[in-house]
């Protein structure tokens, strides 16, 4: 058998070959366990068989629903190399939220792990008839769910020969659903051909090489994730894994397993230079860490740059598929910034009609690339909405998040475009107002919404979560603020709140927020 395609080396070829030029070398850790390449290309090849033993076809989807361990890597990568379409959901969300995600999927297999076992089985019977007809369980004692089958005992029982398919390059590699800040997630879907783009960019990007170690704490069913893994496993690095994300569990383990990359959201940068004994550890093997998911206020970014040795990179992107990344040469002189569009990246920004705007001009973004998802599963609705067609022809994809250049090619986020506030006939825009109020020493975070106001029709409120040690005074934080802001963008009020509600990638689902107090007028 061909060690590769013949249109160039895709994921499960690369694991594949990893496992024969990498062989002793480390693929994964955690806890102290090690698996080599050797080992991992041995193991997700059994997966593969076993899958395939089992009934699943090339094609069909398989749902991962697992805490990070060697055994969800071996599902991932074994299901990927069976040519089954990976679905890797997210398993913060409610039982609803995977019941419709399993539904949409249409998965013909459901992978899943100790403490998500008992959640898929009080799901089973509202799924559709052939929904999940095979249901492979990873947990301490197998067989605790009726209809379960042992995925170890699957996997063991099963040859270590490659598997008997071929994965083209137009064949589905994985769904990963959004991470529902509007509503009921959506699933994006990304071909094998554009897997391997993302890992080749992302790789360059984010400065991955072979002795790249790199800590995954971080669920391994987010994009976030992926990138970090994908780019670890084409340079052939060792991905040191964590079942969650744990301030000081993640600075022992930066330390003691000498981490050189990794990749996380604002929320826990923000949770490790909170440590309160974060300076005790000795992180001095760290070389890159990327930061993206949600924004990275300015504050806070000074402080990582400052606050940690290595270099940040910071990165602004869409699942669906574009990117920018502010490099780390570029950090002083563009640090308000989200970088430049990564290389074969095409991007613009557009007002309401659509027209292209100049620097200096906000706007929707937009563009083009590689990386760029095949579309919403099951939702052409969704991926029409998202796209604006180029006077060239050519389809884009609508982002739905407001920005602009300067003169020098770099992008400044403005705000999310249905995020953004009417005042007075004026676009208002929260990100600006959140940049101000969380200047004030005693606001840890911040978000804006807009609520009604007799007079301007909408106006901006500010909600704060105070700082840990510091009282605040809601109505000096308000006067603080717009004594910074301008006219049309001053706040009506200050709310203190115990919580920001976020999803699991540490986005400030401003919706919820809407609901709660959304009813108030000034």
């Amino acid at each position: 058998m061909a060690w590769f395609s013949p249109d160039g080396a895709l994921l499960p070829d690369i694991i594949a070959l990893n496992g024969r030029w990498l062989r002793g070398k480390p693929a994964l850790v955690l806890d102290g366990e090690t698996i080599s390449w050797a080992e991992l290309a041995d193991r997700t090849a059994q997966v593969a068989n076993g899958l395939l033993g089992a009934g699943l076809e090339p094609g069909d989807r398989a749902v991962i629903l697992m805490t990070n361990g060697l055994e969800m890597a071996e599902a991932i990568f074994g299901a990927m190399r069976a040519g089954a379409t990976v679905v890797p959901l997210n398993v913060s969300v409610t039982n609803d939220a995977v019941r419709a995600m399993i539904d949409d999927s249409g998965a013909r297999a459901v992978i899943a792990s100790d403490a998500h076992v008992a959640r898929i089985d009080e799901l089973r019977d509202s799924l559709p008839a052939g929904i999940g007809e095979r249901y492979f369980e990873v947990a301490a004692e197998p067989g605790s769910g009726a209809g379960w089958q042992s995925f170890t005992a699957m996997r063991d029982a099963a040859k270590a020969a490659p598997p008997p398919i071929a994965v083209a390059p137009g064949d589905g590699c994985n769904i990963i659903y959004s991470s529902g800040t509007t509503g009921l997630p959506k699933g994006i879907v990304h071909d094998h051909a554009c897997r391997m783009a993302w890992a080749y960019d992302m790789a360059v990007a984010l400065r991955y090489h072979a002795g790249a170690r790199t800590l995954v704490a971080l669920g391994m069913y987010s994009n976030i994730t992926w990138v970090a893994m994908l780019s670890t496993i084409l340079a052939g690095g060792t991905l040191v894994l964590r079942s969650r994300f744990d301030q000081r569990d993640c600075l022992q383990v930066m330390q003691d397993e000498r981490i050189t990359h990794f990749a996380m959201v604002p929320l826990m940068y923000q949770r490790l230079l909170e440590y309160e004994e974060f300076e005790r550890y000795d992180l001095s093997a760290l070389q890159f860490y990327m930061c993206c998911g949600s924004p990275l206020n300015l504050e806070l970014k000074k402080a990582i740059v400052d606050g940690m040795p290595g270099n940040l990179i910071e990165l602004y992107g869409l699942t669906e598929g574009l990117i920018t990344v502010l490099a780390p040469e570029d950090l002083d002189a563009k640090l308000p910034s989200v970088g430049r569009p990564t290389p074969g990246q095409a991007l613009a920004i557009i007002d309401d009609d659509g027209r292209e705007l100049g620097p200096g001009e906000s706007g929707e973004i937009v563009g083009s690339s590689r990386l760029m998802m095949s579309g919403y599963h099951n939702n052409p609705a969704a991926t029409e909405a998202a796209t604006w067609v180029h006077p060239s022809g050519a389809r884009w994809l609508r982002t739905g998040d407001i920005g602009r250049f300067d003169e020098d090619g770099f992008l400044y986020i403005v705000d999310r475009k249905k995020d953004m506030i009417i005042s007075g006939g004026q676009n208002v825009y929260p990100a600006d107002i959140e940049a101000v109020v969380l200047t004030h020493e005693a606001v840890s975070e911040c978000a804006v919404i807009g609520v009604a106001s007799r007079k301007w029709g909408e106006t901006p409120v500010a909600i704060v979560v105070k700082r840990s040690g510091n009282s605040i005074d809601l109505d000096a934080v308000t006067a603080f603020a717009n004594g910074r802001l301008g006219k049309q963008q001053r706040i009506a009020a200050t709310i203190a709140i115990d919580e920001l509600p976020r999803n699991p990638n540490g986005k400030i689902l401003k919706r919820e927020l809407r609901k709660r107090f959304g009813t108030l007028e000034f």
